[in-house]
């Protein structure tokens, strides 16, 4: 066994980042060599409103081995198909991104585009026909799908309730050997000579020493910013929403539905996540356009049962420390840094971080090209989602309102605007290195949000009208027949993971 192996690691702070940690590296306990100490104090509250995920939340308990459907019973979870968004574009539209893709290319030439072709000629349904997700989303459905074609097998990720997430995956760890500590942090102790942490000290005065710390203290920082200054970069000019308020409501009779809902206002967004208990809703507002009364007003106008606790305020600003990981010190969640969550992007980005932690992990050297390493793959990736999410605030349709007239004017940052005018010439779209979003996530919100590009792919025209329309009544008829053939998803829940509460 090497001697220059990490042998303490401790993380500070609980919640749904201090405990995926955990559980992550509940592995290193296994032949009793390496200790991992969780310090967390009842008396400081997490944030805990992000109850909606992405597909990729299935790979990361699948590593962990954890069972789905007593995940989902054991957080009052549902399932989860894409994000419905109201009145983003003109009065009164709606459009989904949904998971997966959209239908399948024809002949080396991009789904979108043949379906471009035919829909300007009127011979083809909306595009979310041609997506298995949407279209079980909007019928109410829940099932895997048919396997045989890419176009009919589902993708699919969940809400629930993120600090029953953490109690389960807190379970999950103390019994593979992570210990929990309770208490304050009142001091952290640093090496003269390094500047790496050697300790922190607790409220009673205990001392707890480390080779490896995980900050996961929220977005005060208090290891990563507080004691080493890793700095913040600021993108609220271009993401300038800066409050939240939150709370949760009863479903008001109505079966949970498969897919999360935002729905634009005068002054930001409000999101509807259901689970199956209660339905999560929160108002995310920039304070320079409304008050925190009025927006709380709005939102409690806005529920669909009754409100089940007090409404909760949050404040915040949108952007990242300039480094994840300083010495022996890595941010996860909201310690790292923090983006709206318009796309549930926020327990991805713990995932994320824990994963390239895990690829990257080092020993008491701790070589400094795998720390740059981490760190430049953080900051693109973070980069990558802020221009995501800057995109639905640009290609807004919300006329004659001033927080959406001024982000419709803005500056956007080079790498989207390039995107967007490639776009609009022909439909084309290219990926960069391991990217979150993929293209059918793009064309979602573009063509969702009237980004119409001017013509399409001229090679979809060397492909015979007749194939092209035999293509697409294919693909449309499968996926009718896929859905067909699902449950409802409230029936899904109902046989196999309905938790007690929510019965």
């Amino acid at each position: 066994m090497s001697e220059r192996r990490i042998r303490r690691i401790v993380i500070v702070g609980g919640g749904t980042a201090g405990w995926m940690a955990a559980a992550a590296l509940s592995r290193l306990c296994a032949d009793g060599a390496t200790r991992v100490e969780l310090i967390e104090s009842d008396a400081i509250g997490t944030v805990g409103v992000g109850e909606a995920t992405i597909p990729p939340i299935r790979t990361f308990n699948a590593m962990l081995g954890l069972d789905e459907a007593e995940m989902v019973r054991a957080t009052g979870g549902t399932f989860k198909l894409g994000i419905e968004f109201v009145g983003w574009g003109r009065p009164g539209e709606a459009y989904m991104h949904p998971f997966g893709g959209f239908g399948a290319d024809l002949d080396g030439v991009k789904f979108h585009q043949v379906w471009r072709r035919l829909h300007d000629a009127g011979r083809a349904g909306p595009l979310g026909a041609y997506n298995i997700c949407e279209t079980a989303a909007r019928r109410g459905r829940f099932g895997p799908g048919d396997p045989r074609a890419p176009f009919t097998r589902m993708t699919w990720a969940f809400h629930f309730d993120a600090a029953l997430y953490a109690r389960f995956l807190r379970t999950f760890s103390e019994a593979r050997g992570v210990t929990r500590r309770e208490g304050r942090i009142t001091d952290v102790v640093r090496n003269g000579a390094t500047g790496f942490i050697d300790a922190v000290r607790l409220e009673d005065g205990g001392l707890i020493d480390g080779d490896l710390f995980i900050d996961c203290s929220g977005f005060q920082g208090l290891l990563i910013e507080q004691a080493l200054g890793a700095g913040f970069e600021d993108w609220s000019h271009w993401l300038p929403c800066d409050r939240a308020v939150a709370v949760p409501c009863g479903h008001g009779g109505e079966p949970p539905s498969p897919y999360t809902r935002a729905t634009a206002e005068r002054a930001g967004w409000r999101w509807r996540i259901p689970l199956q208990h209660r339905i999560g809703n929160g108002y995310v507002y920039c304070s320079d356009h409304i008050s925190e009364d009025e927006a709380t007003a709005a939102l409690l106008a806005s529920l669909d049962g009754p409100a089940l606790a007090e409404p909760r305020g949050l404040r915040f600003t949108a952007g990242r420390r300039r480094k994840a990981w300083v010495g022996n010190c890595v941010a996860l969640g909201l310690a790292s840094g923090f983006l709206e969550p318009l796309e549930s992007t926020s327990i991805h980005l713990i995932q994320a971080g824990i994963t390239k932690l895990l690829a990257l992990f080092p020993d008491r050297d701790f070589d400094p090209r795998a720390i740059d390493e981490y760190n430049r793959l953080s900051n693109l990736q973070m980069e990558q989602i802020r221009d995501f999410i800057i995109l639905h605030y640009k290609a807004n349709g919300r006329v004659g309102e001033p927080l959406w007239d001024s982000c419709r004017a803005m500056a956007v940052p080079e790498a989207l605007q390039r995107r967007m005018d490639l776009f609009r010439h022909r439909g084309r779209f290219f990926r960069h290195e391991e990217e979150l979003f993929a293209e059918s996530s793009w064309l979602a919100v573009m063509l969702g949000q009237n980004l119409t590009p001017e013509g399409y792919d001229p090679l979809a025209d060397l492909i015979p009208e007749a194939e092209l329309d035999a293509a697409l009544g294919g693909v449309r008829r499968a996926i009718d027949q896929a859905v067909d053939a699902m449950p409802a998803h409230a029936e899904v829940i109902s046989r196999f993971c309905a938790t007690p509460e929510a019965a």
